[in-house]
């Protein structure tokens, strides 16, 4: 390696550590563009039924409003959001100065008299008890939208250093985005076990382990390969994030088995809130009370452990943080699950607003078939795409973050260039999610 290329590798790393976030307010802000994207597509949708038929222009503002605002958020209007999400909001209030599509109103789903009277007497016959709901839809796919841009984002000046992850003590949008990938996996995780609860059975432990690890070993897979290639290739790491071989995709991968596990203890204590709960005021005793939040965060590298002490221990508070989505920085301590816990929740209730809002047909779908038709009125293509093929998404993002910055000196790229750059990687990624829906193509990993 040649002194020139060592010393920008070195400059890479440097600019990634040592921070220490911003404030909390901020992050509420700049995160709230998230459920106003929506809101405005809603709008556009459930008055003028703007997208269906889903054209290209169609596409071009779904990605602008889920997408391209959320990219503004955290580089343009970083300082100003809420003048964004008034930009924002402005269309949808002139949407209602116009006279509603008489299609999207034909097109609303209605009770017909025997389902009302199927529903009356208390049956839900024909409907999935456990169907997709379209809030949640949207949740989702805004986590990992944000999570995408966010990968490549921090490594461009544009991106302010204070929505990067701490180096210890703080709070900042990535940190808050990393516990929210992981909540939002555990929410969609909770389907099957929701589906044992009603069905009044649950798989055992031996059982549930096995399906555990089909999920489990592409995941760990990808870890090594993220591995191999970091060090293989010199690419420039910010080793205490989560240590010297950990990586994100090893945190992914070894939550499986461990709420499997865990899952046996719903016999005792039948609520996955209070087994987070447990589990993360459990973890924050012993980081208090033993030596251990010491040996976290200054303990010499000398084995395999210590080289990855914050990705191990951290796994813990990340562990907490899927279970609490299964019922709803460094340490992942219990201000984190419970900040990561407050936020996702907030989020949720906001995409919820939204649905009751804009979509109420939603509950009145009297079959299956209906029921699908009024979930893809009530979701935005380019959402839904993401939340298909969730992990396959990111792992795509992770590649092209890793080609930009092999191809391009991210830190010496001005303003225009660099949003220039994103614009481009996050089209690409959300034009290659929306072919594979489009396909019906879901890539499970």
């Amino acid at each position: 390696m040649s002194n020139s290329t060592a010393s920008y590798k070195q400059l890479k790393e440097d600019f990634v550590s040592n921070l220490t976030g911003g404030p909390v307010s901020e992050i509420a802000a700049v995160t709230a563009v998230l459920p106003v994207g929506a809101l405005v597509w809603s709008a556009l949708q459930s008055r003028q039924s703007f997208f269906r038929p889903y054209t290209f222009v169609g596409f071009i503002i779904d990605y602008f409003l889920n997408v391209g605002a959320v990219l503004l958020a955290i580089t343009l209007y970083s300082d100003t959001p809420i003048l964004l999400i008034v930009l924002l909001l402005a269309p949808a209030l002139l949407v209602y100065a116009f006279p509603p599509n008489l299609v999207a109103r034909r097109k609303k789903p209605k009770i017909p008299p025997t389902a009302q009277a199927s529903k009356t007497k208390g049956s839900a016959a024909g409907l999935d008890t456990l169907s997709t709901k379209p809030f949640l839809t949207v949740f989702r796919g805004s986590m990992l939208v944000i999570t995408c841009l966010a990968i490549l984002a921090v490594d461009f000046r544009i991106f302010p250093r204070r929505f990067g992850k701490v180096e210890t003590w703080g709070t900042s949008l990535m940190d808050i985005g990393v516990g929210a990938f992981v909540f939002s996996a555990g929410v969609v995780a909770a389907r099957p076990v929701l589906k044992e609860r009603a069905e009044g059975h649950g798989a055992p432990l031996f059982r549930r382990l096995v399906y555990s690890m089909r999920h489990s070993l592409p995941l760990l897979v990808l870890g090594v390969i993220r591995l191999l290639s970091v060090k293989g290739l010199d690419y420039a790491e910010h080793v205490t994030e989560y240590g010297v071989h950990w990586n994100f995709f090893f945190t992914l991968g070894f939550l499986p088995p461990f709420v499997a596990v865990f899952q046996s203890a719903l016999k005792l204590i039948p609520s996955y809130a209070a087994l987070a709960l447990i589990l993360g005021v459990g973890y924050q005793v012993l980081l208090e009370s033993t030596g251990l939040k010491a040996y976290i965060l200054t303990a010499p590298r000398v084995d395999l452990l210590s080289m990855n002490r914050e990705g191990i221990f951290s796994f813990f508070g990340y562990l907490a943080i899927f279970l609490a989505g299964q019922d709803t920085g460094i340490l992942a301590n219990l201000p984190y699950v419970l900040g990561v816990v407050s936020f996702n929740s907030v989020q949720l209730m906001a995409c919820c607003l939204v649905e009751t809002v804009f979509f109420p047909s939603f509950y009145n779908a009297a079959d299956i078939k209906a029921e699908k038709e009024a979930y893809e009125v009530a979701t935005p293509r380019v959402l839904r795409a993401y939340n298909r093929n969730g992990l396959a998404v990111f792992l795509i993002a992770n590649l092209m973050t890793g080609l930009v910055n092999m191809t391009v000196p991210t830190l010496d790229i001005g303003p225009v260039a660099s949003v220039g750059i994103l614009v481009a990687y996050s089209a690409v990624l959300t034009g290659v999610a929306v072919v594979l829906d489009a396909y019906n193509i879901s890539i499970k990993l």
